[in-house]
């Protein structure tokens, strides 16, 4: 390959590594997508806590599709996924802090968890279970919040995703998300580490080139003649013949994977964007909470041993107050 070549598609530099998204485009196939490696950062999050693997692996799909999707908000805010439901894993809270601060926790039921171990039924979709899954946009103060919601009836985070874009933005979509665990020579533990790839058909300057979506999104169910069009077909069926362990592979960097996939028909690489674990919890926002939320009352209610103390269900972080401090500076 010469070296126009690689400048021209964007390769003319060295590979990103793990923590960094880099966003692509498929110009000849009306695609454009993100691609990631977290490794450091997400290992933080799901080590912090001590998750069963079943739940580690759920949450962990849960960050990455997160991170997918809030690296592309355009403004300082927040992107927060949120699920509840009747499975083992009940809960799941995932942050994206624009424009590369993310943070996320799991609630689940151990004894749900340790019987669907037992009986073989780990899979993310069956920690999840029954619910709905909630995706908010907060752009900050004095601006509204927008939410969209989707059902959750037994299906993975990849599948919800799909169903998400068709019906809230009708915008044809295909993610794969694989985390797994590395055990490297000399190390005490493995690590958690994982991957993802989301493209959508959003064609230059508009000029779609594939009939609209009926109004559910459900174009497959409700519209027999539905014709795909060529290049999201060919893009779609490219990114399914990735497998887990090649899209989580250290050794196979984003750039790499993509040049695999799509060198035939081009793909244009952008430069890569950091992304670090982070906590936005502080002593401040807590004394703020308790000093707005609660009562002189509750707050003597709330304190042991002369302390009111709050930990961060994301970070762990524990941060103790005086109860009556609240009178005197409220």
């Amino acid at each position: 390959m010469t070296d126009s070549f690689l400048s021209a598609m964007g390769l003319d530099r060295p590979e990103s590594g793990d923590d960094a998204v880099v966003p692509f485009t498929l110009e000849k196939l009306d695609t454009r997508g993100r691609i990631l490696h977290l490794g450091a950062s997400l290992d933080a999050i799901l080590s912090r806590h001590n998750y069963p693997a079943p739940v580690a692996r759920l949450l962990g799909e849960a960050v990455v599709l997160t991170a997918l999707i809030g690296s592309s908000l355009k403004f300082e805010g927040r992107l927060i996924l949120q699920t509840q439901t009747d499975g083992p894993v009940n809960l799941i809270v995932v942050d994206f802090d624009a424009p590369d601060g993310m943070r996320g926790y799991a609630r689940f039921d151990h004894d749900m968890v340790l019987k669907a171990a037992e009986e073989g039924r780990t899979s993310p979709a069956e920690m999840l279970g029954k619910g709905h899954l909630a995706m908010t946009i907060d752009q900050g103060a004095h601006t509204e919040r927008y939410q969209g919601i989707v059902a959750l009836d037994g299906n993975s985070l990849e599948e919800v995703a799909h169903t998400y874009f068709l019906q809230s933005e009708q915008i044809p979509t295909q993610v794969r998300l694989a985390v797994a665990q590395m055990s490297t020579k000399g190390d005490h533990r493995p690590r958690w580490r994982a991957g993802g790839m989301l493209i959508q058909h959003l064609p230059e300057g508009g000029l779609v080139r594939m009939a609209d979506l009926p109004g559910d999104g459900n174009f497959e169910n409700t519209d027999p003649n539905f014709q795909e069009a060529d290049g999201w077909a060919e893009a779609r069926s490219m990114l399914a013949t990735v497998a887990d362990v090649e899209l989580a592979d250290p050794e196979v960097s984003p750039e790499r994977l993509l040049f695999r996939l799509y060198h035939e028909t081009g793909v244009r690489v952008f430069p890569p964007m950091p992304l670090e674990e982070r906590c936005t919890c502080s002593a401040d926002r807590i004394e703020e909470m308790l000093a707005n939320n609660f009562s002189d009352e509750e707050r003597e209610d709330m304190a042991v041993n002369g302390e009111i103390e709050v930990v961060c269900e994301f970070c762990s972080s524990a941060y103790r107050f005086n109860p009556h401090q609240f009178q005197v500076k409220h």
